[in-house]
């Protein structure tokens, strides 16, 4: 395991509840895998949590840094370790770790991605990996937020639909029901079935408990062998 310190580049703001934190490597060779995770925390601070990397392998080489996908908590305050992080400020990284992604090169010629909340992250970065590496696999995502202005990386997901890079189902499962004429509620079985392309699906789930569980159900009864199932679960 890598321990890094390092600057940040940039923190963008991605929904009301989280921030995109970009770690500049600078000269630093720092080699994962799409869909592992790093501790991160600041340079000069004792705690260290765990975070998804967002970008892909690909996307970090050609950028140079690492990007992280930071929830906040309701009162706008950032996690209290990141909280006095700007531009510039030095984090300590420490990782890769993990073993959750999909094994290369993928058996399956379609991949179906479920995400929920800040489980986008993990996803995304296998989502551009996968686009990248082997362009013919048919990607989908299903994607659950809170509310329509939770779903992170939003304008950026709508573009590669639009492009037919990825089939992209977004649901809502709070809010104003007047903001919002897409799909709402939890995950259900229409939703599930309408984006597995066929049985022989990998599919790739990450999310809060409730979700990861409801949806792997509904995969195994969709005719989804679980040895294609990949799951990665964090509290709510």
């Amino acid at each position: 395991m890598i321990s890094v310190v390092l600057p940040a580049r940039d923190i963008l703001r991605a929904t009301p509840r989280t921030r995109i934190i970009a770690i500049d490597l600078a000269d630093t060779d720092f080699p994962f895998r799409a869909g592992q995770a790093v501790f991160a925390g600041l340079a000069d601070g004792a705690m260290r949590r765990p975070y998804s990397i967002a970008c892909s392998p690909g996307q970090s080489a050609r950028t140079g840094a690492l990007e992280l996908l930071v929830l906040i908590d309701d009162h706008e305050a950032p996690d209290p370790h990141l909280e006095r992080a700007t531009s510039g400020t030095l984090l300590r990284i420490e990782g890769p770790f993990g073993s959750f992604g999909v094994p290369w090169p993928l058996p399956e010629r379609h991949l179906l991605l479920i995400a929920g909340g800040t489980g986008i992250a993990p996803l995304r970065s296998i989502m551009w990996d996968t686009l990248e590496r082997d362009p013919g696999v048919q990607v989908a995502l299903l994607y659950s937020a809170r509310a329509p202005e939770e779903f992170a990386y939003l304008a950026e997901l709508r573009a590669l639909a639009a492009e037919e890079r990825i089939r992209l189902t977004l649901t809502v499962t709070r809010g104003d029901p007047g903001t919002w004429i897409g799909a709402r509620g939890r995950m259900a079985a229409g939703l599930i079935t309408s984006s597995l392309m066929t049985a022989e699906t990998r599919c790739v789930i990450c999310g809060p408990p409730a979700l990861v569980s409801d949806a792997t159900a509904l995969l195994l009864q969709a005719g989804v062998a679980a040895e294609r199932i990949a799951t990665e679960t964090y509290a709510a």
